[in-house]
């Protein structure tokens, strides 16, 4: 009889940076008894364990909302039970990369809705953002709370092929996903005791305690004892299950906009004991359908008259009233310049290598390389516009080429990068499959950073797209004390 091979024997990242066992010459030596561990275990036995915890996810409803679909609305995001472990120098860089860029987004807002100085020495094109769909000139004037506009902020990093993290994209909206990284924790906990015994992994149960101190901290200072809700667009919403995740573990109403109302300027909530005060609103819905007085008088999933108590210092709102200006993926590319007008300093994790098109020497760079650059269209998302050079046609690159010389400044240009891996259980057996990582920031007078984050990975060979809408799915993160 043979010698059962282990379960890591046959597995090879290739030339990419691997999350669990780093590159050739680059081990990564913090998670050397996770390897030794994982390679210990049966394959029947983790593909077990991995149904087992399928069905647990679909039984909890733990589910997002896919529209497009009309066969299958409600899906649980994929699970992989193989873990991503982040040492704890690894996570020193994140933590303090994403506090840092979470507080010249709120500096760089605070002063595009008061004085503009930016704009006036011209780090950033007044167009920019004064032209931006997402600027807000409701929030002109309007002091916040301790100058915070992004409370809850997702930054998606990646890792490249050097093992170096770079930020890919900035979520200061609505950003979604947190509720994954804690009942992924949980879920791993119960199924891989055995894997994780012995090994000081960083917590994420207390998200929600920190969520809700922040939001009390932005609070009207005149009430004693803020009573706060979560407001929700309804069932239909894709992150319905994340709303009534996040009002559970914070212990605070989940609501909708008919539940509440207005009365000289104070928000209310309708209870069975009458109107309630409420004093912070953490808001899952946009800026256009949050109050139809204020913004677009056919939305019916709002608040009317909401605004004018947010401008008089009556509710708190989190986050604040046009913060996408900050996350536009033009705006994006200046971000290293915002850090370093506002901070005076380097960021600590830096863009990937941006070229934009509305800047000569960005957009000449972009017209010679197109065969090896990503072109994003910067009035888009969820990828749509974008052609990635090296993989185009011919016909798609001169398609690309007329549209960039046409509006340059519509156009970014990136290299390609090639993502981190992390071994996935595909099949019989574990194969290196792309992820990227959002770690989430909560930001009431001071800023925390949740250990770890949402690992989202790419799940057919060769994609980097780790979309859940897309196929992909999601890892617990182990931030290793």
């Amino acid at each position: 009889m043979g010698r059962r091979r282990g379960l890591l024997s046959g597995y090879s990242a290739g030339s990419d940076w691997c999350e669990l066992s780093g590159r050739r010459g680059h081990p990564a030596r913090h998670a050397a008894l996770i390897r030794k561990r994982l390679s210990a275990l049966d394959i029947n036995d983790l593909k077990q364990r991995a149904r087992d915890a399928e069905r647990e996810l679909h039984n909890l409803g733990i589910t997002f909302t896919v529209y497009s679909d009309k066969n299958a609305i409600d899906r649980i995001l994929p699970f992989d039970v193989v873990p991503r472990p982040l040492s704890h120098e690894d996570w020193d860089i994140i933590d303090n990369g994403v506090k840092q860029r979470v507080a010249a987004i709120n500096l760089f807002l605070h002063d595009v809705y008061h004085d503009q100085k930016i704009l006036k020495d011209g780090v950033v094109p007044k167009d920019l953002v004064l032209g931006n769909e997402n600027y807000q000139p409701a929030m002109e004037g309007l002091a916040v709370p301790h100058g915070t506009y992004v409370h809850i902020c997702g930054i998606d990093l990646v890792r490249d092929e050097k093992g170096k993290f770079n930020v890919l994209e900035d979520n200061g909206r609505c950003p979604s996903g947190v509720s994954y990284v804690v009942e992924n924790r949980h879920m791993m906990m119960r199924a891989f005791p055995d894997l994780s015994e012995g090994i000081d992994i960083l917590p994420v149960s207390d998200y929600g305690v920190r969520l809700h101190q922040a939001l009390v901290e932005i609070a009207p200072p005149s009430r004693q004892e803020a009573q706060v809700v979560l407001l929700s667009p309804g069932v239909y919403n894709s992150a319905y299950f994340e709303h009534i995740f996040l009002a559970r573990e914070m212990g605070v109403p989940l609501v909708e906009g008919s539940d509440l109302f207005v009365e000289n300027d104070r928000v209310y909530m309708k209870t069975t004991g009458g109107p309630a005060r409420v004093d912070t609103i953490y808001r899952r819905i946009s800026d256009d359908f949050l109050d139809p007085e204020a913004f677009n008088p056919a939305s019916m999933l709002g608040v009317p008259g909401v605004m004018e108590a947010y401008r008089r210092g009556h509710v708190g709102l989190a986050n604040a009233i046009g913060t996408g200006v900050a996350d536009d993926k033009a705006v994006y590319a200046y971000m290293p310049r915002i850090i370093r007008y506002y901070l005076d300093e380097e960021p600590i994790i830096a863009n990937v290598p941006t070229h934009i098109c509305r800047e000569k020497e960005g957009l000449d760079y972009t017209l010679a390389h197109l065969d090896e650059l990503v072109v994003k269209p910067v009035g888009e998302s969820g990828g749509y516009g974008i052609t990635v050079g090296p993989h185009a046609s011919k016909r798609q690159l001169a398609q690309c080429r007329a549209a960039v010389k046409k509006d340059p400044a519509n156009y970014i240009s990136q290299p390609m990068v090639h993502l981190s891996v992390c071994p996935t259980l595909i099949g019989d057996g574990l194969e290196p499959r792309h992820v990227d990582l959002r770690p989430f920031a909560v930001t009431g007078k001071d800023t925390w950073v949740l250990p770890g984050g949402l690992s989202r990975v790419a799940l057919p060979r060769g994609s980097l797209v780790v979309n859940s809408s897309q196929g992909g799915g999601s890892k617990d993160t182990w931030v290793l004390a």
